[in-house]
């Protein structure tokens, strides 16, 4: 704005001497240093004010960023929602289908086993081993019985008694 260099201000100076004089030249330059000095918190008041305006500014836009990615956040969660929903009504409704059909009855490729008769008697009669079919079944071997109830010892036996304690 002004362009002071040292010849300039060399040259104000004598100027200010010479109309001012000596004796009142320093009360003139303090009150020049405190308007300057007002001068120059007025300027920096304003800058900072500045400042906060843009980073308010840039904090709304931020926050409305911030907003329209939770809109469609929200919005992508409340579709996929719909869509689980709608796919679990269509299970649901698939499952009461087929509950309401009648189950009792027979596909037409299946017979109906002969009231009376248990698994056993309806199964193939397995081949002897050591006939010449390579497919010959061996028949099962009986099942080991298995006790009802493993033995039990009195209360007073501890770990390593071989035989339980007899009376106190």
């Amino acid at each position: 704005m002004f362009d002071l260099t040292s010849s300039k201000l060399l040259i104000l100076a004598v100027v200010a001497l010479i109309v001012v004089g000596p004796k009142d030249l320093p009360a003139l330059l303090r009150t020049v240093g405190r308007y300057m000095g007002m001068i120059r918190r007025q300027a920096n008041e304003f800058r900072a004010q500045f400042d906060e305006a843009m980073r308010e500014s840039e904090l709304a836009d931020l926050k409305k960023e911030v907003e329209s990615l939770g809109q469609e956040t929200r919005s992508t969660l409340d579709e996929a929602t719909r869509s689980v929903e709608t796919e679990l009504g269509d299970i649901d409704r698939s499952v009461s289908d087929i509950a309401r059909t009648d189950l009792s009855q027979p596909a037409p490729d299946q017979a109906l086993p002969e009231p009376g008769t248990s698994d056993v008697e309806r199964a193939e009669p397995a081949q002897p081993v050591g006939t010449d079919d390579p497919g010959a079944i061996e028949p099962p071997s009986p099942a080991p019985a298995i006790p009802a109830e493993p033995p039990r010892e009195t209360a007073d036996a501890t770990i390593g008694d071989a035989a339980p304690r007899q009376g106190a």
